[in-house]
């Protein structure tokens, strides 16, 4: 009757509920019987006696067990509150939900914002600072014209599709066609799309150590197993790269070559060209992630996309939220043809529709007279950010930094070794809300600063946080 079977991944306390509620429902145990003694029922199921409480308390608050000073834990006699039939474990479900899954120092940065947000430096949040977003003016639109506008089939609004081509073809001398070009609601549904269509539970993929997608919960809740590879000042390291596809059958590599997130590195020319010639050898396609090619602070020679290397492997995803701010949720994926059609087929049927709306008004910014100017402005405001920025960093021995090239990340290593836990809530104490590495890999002795988001007002503040915690981690 007390024997307890412990199934794989079903927490202990629902298995103890089980238990109990099945001999309540086949009658072994009857209405008003008393339950043995707490510490009875953890020495026959050989728990704590915490997580026996943790089931009683469960089944108290369904109405199955009532709890009687003197009396102890007995079987609900009366109807009221009992769920006459067996209920679904909608915890057992949730527990599973990759998505609801936050990292506890995240949650403490969210609640730092909530009640110190005045007094904190937010260089965590992935985004541009509202007032280094461009501003266009656009001309007066009726709701008519929006639902006249039919240049939109599976692939997305055509014009805007047309002004990515052009805007690419401008900054790197290589066109994507109309035909293969997918409008997304940003880059990480391109990303979902690619996950849906083109991999299945189980598959393996190779990314790099550290990257933005280790944090992704929408890897996880697909059942695809990630695989980092180290990375050297030139990018990701090949022959690891060959060694993880050898060992783990990787089916796809998902890179960020230029101002990778979050290391802020640029992949070389030759270290570029060796990969594609990698995944070719091993008929693997690449995931391209280019959202930060346009806020580049060098030449566009030294960032050729590796989509312009190999248009055939490459799948390339592009996004204008790093610009005109994340609220524009508007991406694109470039592929072959064949890939496309299929991609844009499987939103369809998920009823991803994309609105006209952001399209239109994402077409009008392309287009718009000012837009060149409006972009290289931006760039520069952000480059003069990060070396400033950089300036500062690098004058702490403490801390090793590499100087950027472009996006709006830097990276800065702590020299002496692994932050401890008490160290990194240094940072949320001192109000400087950082990004720590280990969101990003298994490594635990970094931090991601969003330099576009410190003016020259907040350098100081910056500068003494900094100051601040780095003296009380060294000392």
């Amino acid at each position: 009757m007390w024997e307890l079977k412990k199934e794989k991944g079903v927490p202990v306390y629902v298995g103890i509920m089980e238990l109990i509620l099945a001999n309540i429902q086949s009658g072994k145990l009857a209405p008003g019987e008393r339950l043995p003694a707490e510490r009875k029922l953890a020495d026959y199921f050989q728990v704590n006696r915490s997580t026996v409480v943790h089931a009683l308390d469960e089944l108290v608050s369904l109405g199955w067990i009532v709890r009687k000073q003197g009396s102890g834990t007995i079987v609900n006699e009366g109807k009221w509150g009992i769920a006459t039939t067996p209920r679904t474990d909608w915890r057992r479900y949730l527990e599973q939900n990759a998505f609801s899954k936050t990292s506890p120092f995240v949650k403490k940065i969210e609640e730092r914002l909530k009640t110190h947000g005045k007094t904190s430096l937010d260089v965590y949040t992935g985004e541009l600072p509202l007032e280094l977003i461009p501003s266009f003016d656009f001309p007066p639109l009726s709701w008519k014209q929006f639902l006249e506008e039919e240049e939109q089939d599976d692939l997305g609004y055509l014009p805007l599709r047309e002004s990515i081509s052009k805007e690419i073809a401008k900054e790197y001398g290589f066109k994507l066609p109309n035909e293969s070009l997918l409008i997304t609601s940003g880059a990480q549904q391109a990303l979902f799309l690619i996950l849906q269509v083109l991999l299945k539970n189980g598959d393996s993929v190779a990314i790099e150590d550290p990257s933005f997608l280790y944090a992704l919960p929408i890897f996880q809740a697909a059942g695809i197993r990630l695989y980092g590879v180290s990375m050297d000042d030139e990018g990701i390291c090949l022959e690891d790269l060959e060694r993880t596809i050898r060992q783990q059958r990787v089916k796809m590599v998902m890179v960020n070559p230029s101002f990778q997130n979050p290391t802020g590195k640029t992949m070389t020319v030759n270290r570029r060209k060796k990969l594609v010639e990698l995944c070719q050898k091993h008929q693997i396609p690449i995931i391209e992630d280019d959202v930060f090619g346009q806020l580049s602070f060098i030449s566009s020679e030294k960032i050729p996309p590796l989509k312009k290397i190999d248009p055939e492997n490459v799948l390339y995803i592009g996004s204008l939220s790093k610009i005109l701010g994340s609220t524009t949720k508007i991406g694109w994926l470039s592929a072959p043809d064949s890939v496309t059609k299929q991609l844009a087929e499987a939103r369809k049927m998920m009823d991803f529709s994309l609105s006209i709306f952001p399209q239109m008004l994402a077409n009008m910014a392309l287009t718009d007279d000012s837009y060149t100017y409006k972009i290289r402005k931006l760039k520069e405001e952000v480059e003069k950010r990060a070396q400033k920025v950089f300036a500062l960093l690098d004058s702490f021995t403490e801390w090793e930094v590499q100087r950027p090239e472009g996006g709006f990340y830097l990276w800065a290593r702590w020299t002496k070794g692994p932050l401890k836990p008490k160290e990194w809530d240094f940072f949320i104490q001192e109000g400087l809300l950082i990004a720590p590495s280990f969101l990003f890999s298994e490594q635990k002795d970094s931090i991601r600063i969003n330099f576009s988001r410190i003016d020259d007002e907040m350098l100081e503040a910056l500068g003494e946080k900094l100051k601040n915690i780095t003296n009380k981690i060294a000392g």
